[in-house]
């Protein structure tokens, strides 16, 4: 199938813009090339602290043999329920590594701290910058330049963008990404949802309401719906940089461990001292951000990749703009409903079909690239289910027909025409939306602004019965800068209830969403964010704000020249209980804005200034999205 053409259009003109920085970030890795193994450039002394401590075994290969070493960067701690499977990963690694006759180390852990234990805390304001200390400490694991191939083991939020964008630092090593699944189903997600917007309404207990929590967070594994850590799965698989199949496969079975197994014998077969050198900086090209955008579109995936896919495209030498994205949405159908855009969890889309199937429909309807990727046979063998038969580890063509409809369905009969996420412009900036987890009726609200710096304040206000009947909440400052850009998830519950009683409500903020963004109309991310001056700083209590999700725009209905002359309101806020947010007060100084990956680190080529390439005058040229698509429309028609 050829390869559609809206698709190819957002590819050349990604490709076309990003050329110069790609140019630079594509010869850092062939300078970095060695002909032997990594780490016999290292003195004999540098050689002999890394075998210090191995055994007699191992030591021998390090000594000089040239075979393979194997670097092991894990996110591992067992306060995570999605990382504590990985508790003993090291431990089989390096015994199936020295069985191969290679060797594996732990080059070195980074932090993982969880959004759902930090909603509406203080330590939220810590959670993205985490991202970018990922990064880094992912870097320094690597540093010590002694590995041919390196193993990532990470599934969660921050933590996957964070190894991502540090491998590509290191884009000269193969590289494969390890998940550990989710957990089992437990009580429907539903449910839980009743429960909390009962609770939020003063009808349900803290008893119910944690007796509720528990029975859904309930075991090792990734939570099973589809926020920002089962997506980043599925947009992992679509860039050919995860074994086929493996996102959803859950901890403790035996199809997990011969997946995690598979994933050391392949990785040790992609480095330079073999015949099938894979490194990541070369696979992770302009097609494979492609093709993580479409996956994240056609499956209504988290809004969090808006700002982390930007900044990951930027760590590989490309170019990356909302705008891409957009016009990806608006060319790829929805393909999936999980939870929240649906009822299903994770485990309900594998039974169903799950990755295999959906990519399946993309291929074949040329929505997808075909690319190289970590398994020989290149895209086409993540349209395959992993299969474990007598022991051994095979795979099947993906069901020809979904399980339930109503979870997963084809490119023919897909649930909306366009994708999970809309780009939405007008006067009081740019932000995005998850379209796919509201309901067409919810998705034009024009109502009387109620203005917050603080979402605890929008809570007090409905607790003192002010809030109007219907409205649109703007919540400012709490943007990348203003406060690390926490999620505003704790709002939803109070939101949500409010909807179901027939008021007509919405949420404009510069702050974020969780993964989990459900069903009230939400535009997030709004850029430039009030503590840079953007113009959602001045909009006022009482201001008619209109959100129109379908024909993408987010306006206040206030004479030009008026809004032109206010200025930015204060933020009267203060800030929050401490929790190590000064330490991060240089990141919240640097950082850029979201829709340029909200990064407080460089990463990617570096400018003449030290810093990322500047692409802003190619950004303008971005932004013309319909001239772009033009004579592919003709084309089309």
């Amino acid at each position: 199938m050829s390869l559609h053409p809206k698709i190819e259009a957002v590819t050349e003109r990604i490709r076309r813009r990003s050329a110069p920085s790609r140019a630079a970030y594509l010869a850092g890795i062939e300078q970095a090339l060695r002909s032997g193994p990594n780490r016999t450039p290292l003195s004999c002394a540098n050689l002999a602290h890394v075998f210090a401590a191995c055994g007699d075994t191992d030591k021998a290969r390090l000594r000089g043999e040239a075979t393979p070493n194997l670097g092991i960067v894990t996110a591992y701690n067992d306060m995570l329920s999605a990382h504590q499977p990985y508790e003993h990963y090291p431990e089989r690694i390096r015994a199936l590594a020295r069985r191969l006759g290679a060797t594996a180390q732990v080059a070195g852990g980074v932090p993982a701290m969880c959004d759902g234990v930090t909603q509406g805390r203080g330590g939220m304001e810590l959670s993205l910058f985490s991202r970018d200390v990922i990064a880094q400490a992912t870097a320094v694991a690597l540093s010590h330049d002694a590995f041919d191939a390196a193993l990532y083991l990470g599934i969660c939020d921050k933590i996957v963008p964070g190894l991502l964008i540090g491998a590509l630092a290191f884009g000269h090593l193969p590289a494969l990404f390890v998940p550990a699944g989710p957990m089992p189903p437990g009580i429907p997600n539903k449910r839980k949802a009743e429960v909390r917007e009962r609770y939020a309404a003063g009808e349900a207990s803290r008893e119910e309401l944690l007796e509720v929590e528990a029975q859904s967070y309930h075991a090792p594994g990734t939570c099973t719906f589809y926020g920002t850590a089962n997506s980043n799965q599925v947009l992992l698989e679509a860039m050919g940089v995860q074994l086929p199949g493996s996102s959803f496969v859950n901890p403790g079975t035996p199809l997990r461990a011969a997946l995690d197994d598979e994933a050391v014998r392949r990785v040790l077969t992609m480095t330079a001292l073999g015949q099938d050198y894979r490194p990541l900086g070369r696979l992770v090209d302009e097609r494979a951000i492609v093709n993580a955008v479409v996956a994240l579109m056609a499956t209504g995936g988290s809004t969090n990749h808006t700002i982390h896919w930007i900044a990951v495209a930027r760590a590989a030498g490309i170019v990356l703009t909302w705008d891409d994205m957009d016009l990806v949405s608006q060319a790829v159908p929805l393909l999936a409903r999980v939870y929240p855009n649906g009822e299903a969890d994770v485990n309900r889309f594998q039974a169903c079909g799950g990755t295999a199937f959906v990519f399946r429909e993309l291929l074949d309807a040329g929505l997808m690239h075909e690319l190289p990727t970590v398994v020989p046979d290149g895209m086409r063998a993540f349209a395959r289910e992993p299969r474990l038969e007598g022991g051994a580890l095979s795979s099947a063509p993906a069901a020809a027909v979904s399980a339930d409809a109503s979870v997963v369905r084809t490119v023919a009969a897909p649930f909306e025409a366009q994708g999970g996420l809309r780009l939405l412009r007008g006067n009081i900036g740019r932000a995005l939306i998850k379209l796919s987890a509201v309901k067409p009726e919810h998705r034009f609200v024009e109502a009387q602004a109620v203005v917050v710096d603080a979402p605890q304040k929008l809570n007090k206000l409905h607790a003192a019965g002010v809030l109007p009947r219907d409205f649109v909440a703007v919540v400012t400052y709490q943007g990348p800068r203003a406060n690390g850009m926490p999620e505003l998830h704790s709002l939803a519950p109070l939101l949500g209830m409010l909807q179901n009683q027939g008021r007509e409500v919405a949420l404009v903020t510069d702050g974020r969403l969780s993964g989990a963004s459900g069903k009230i109309p939400a535009a997030i991310h709004v850029t430039p964010e009030a503590a840079r001056g953007g113009a959602i700083g001045k909009v006022r209590d009482g201001d008619i704000v209109r959100v129109d999700a379908e024909a993408g725009t987010l306006e206040v209905l206030v004479e030009a020249a008026e809004f032109a002359a206010r200025g930015v309101a204060a933020n009267t806020s203060p800030a929050g209980h401490d929790l190590g947010r000064n330490l991060f007060a240089n990141s919240r100084a640097v950082v850029g804005p979201a829709d340029q990956g909200a990064l407080s680190i460089s990463c990617g080529p570096m400018g003449s200034d030290g810093g990322c390439w500047d692409y802003d005058a190619e950004y303008e040229l971005g932004c013309d999205a319909e001239a772009a698509l033009a004579p592919h429309e003709a084309k089309d028609a």
